[in-house]
């Protein structure tokens, strides 16, 4: 089902027991929830991690190509409420250790502004008040939606690359590889769960030495999990803005504005599927960014003349809509389907989850609602190891 920010709602909650505490982690995956879990691990308990992806590279699919917009309490009346609010002052925390410039965080503002053909025209051709850039002859509503007390944003990939050189920093061991999964290894021939881990057998051959393995890979780590594609388009703005906004009308266009004067643009979700394509190299439909671009100049008079970068990604998604995050096993976790709110969520479930590896227990956040366990049984899917 398509879904926006506005009208999203989860729920979450934690996992089952921990066995002793691990020393070196195997984690599929290197996106968003994969490089936050490194991050505590390493931040909280020193404990080291190797993360494998296809790609080789940090972030290479939807943690890379998303919005990174941030809102504290748009989910306080949903499961996920907690888990929100504790990973937005984990975003400040982060931007306060490592640079907000470096990660582009700031606080700004957002608005909701309803926008039809029959819309109510500028008085006088005078800008409306409480809208900073997206005027238009037909507004029909304007609604705040927050301020720099509940509103923030941060650069995905830029946030991910400088957690993962945090991560190296901390824990000298932890790394990233170019490989793909294949299955967890056990000290028997079976590879049955009751014996002892002892790492990840990749698709060449290669056993990466660790005990535990968490599946971090968005749409492509088990058979419950499918993807909506997003499209979305990066403009250059005139100026610096500082007002993110949500239109209602000519398609509902969402406009993230940036602190290096660009704006990212996004809109017209596709249908949820279980995703063939690989991650990093999702197919950019020419219709869907023109798409994008016609319905953002119908509702402002932001410039879509020039694109600096056009992409698709897909959003992890669930059955119930709400995350996993828990234990497979003894030995094995899960992170993933946290859909458009996953940067937003990042910090605050990678934290959740390290300590859930490290100590059997999430003492800021009760993650149980999102055990793996209410699938039954989950199918991970064959060298899943995306996202």
């Amino acid at each position: 089902a398509k879904r926006s920010r506005l009208s999203f709602r989860v729920s979450m909650s934690s996992s089952p027991k921990a066995p002793s505490p691990p020393t070196h982690i195997v984690i599929a995956g290197s996106g968003m929830m994969g490089i936050a879990t490194s991050y505590y691990l390493a931040r909280d308990f020193g404990i080291s991690s190797i993360l494998v992806d296809p790609s080789g590279e940090v972030a290479p699919a939807a943690s890379g190509k998303a919005g990174g917009f941030l809102a504290r309490d748009w989910n306080d009346f949903s499961p996920v409420g907690p888990l929100a609010r504790r990973s937005f002052d984990l975003h400040q925390e982060i931007a306060n250790s490592l640079g907000a410039e470096s990660i582009q965080y700031r606080r700004l503002t957002c608005a909701a502004i309803t926008n039809t053909a029959g819309g109510v025209k500028k008085p006088g051709g005078k800008k409306l008040n409480d809208i900073e850039w997206a005027q238009s002859e037909s507004i029909a509503g304007i609604r705040p939606l927050g301020d720099e007390q509940t509103i923030a944003q941060v650069h995905p990939r830029l946030l991910c690359n400088a957690l993962f050189e945090e991560t190296k920093r901390l824990a000298p061991e932890s790394k990233l590889i170019q490989g793909k999964i294949d299955s967890a290894v056990y000290d028997n021939a079976e590879n049955t769960p009751e014996k002892q881990f002892v790492g990840a057998k990749l698709e060449n051959g290669e056993t990466v030495e660790g005990d535990a393995l968490v599946y971090a890979c968005g749409p492509w780590t088990a058979d419950v999990m499918t993807g909506v594609k997003y499209h979305s388009v990066v403009v250059p703005t005139k100026d610096v803005l500082t007002q993110c906004v949500f239109f209602s009308g000519n398609g509902d266009p969402e406009v993230y504005v940036r602190p290096d004067a660009t704006a990212y643009c996004t809109g017209f979700p596709d249908n949820a599927i279980h995703v063939t394509e690989e991650p990093g190299k999702e197919e950019v439909r020419r219709d869907a960014i023109d798409r994008i671009k016609a319905a953002v100049e119908q509702s402002s008079d932001m410039s879509m003349a020039e694109s600096l970068l056009e992409q698709a990604c897909y959003l992890p998604s669930t059955p119930d809509g709400l995350p996993i995050m828990g234990n497979l096993d003894t030995h094995r976790y899960l992170i993933t389907g946290h859909s458009c709110w996953g940067i937003l969520l990042g910090p605050g479930s990678g934290e959740c989850l390290a300590h859930t590896i490290a100590t059997g227990k999430s003492p800021h956040v009760d993650i149980s609602m999102f055990t793996p366990a209410r699938f039954g049984h989950i199918e991970l899917t064959p060298k899943s190891n995306h996202t």
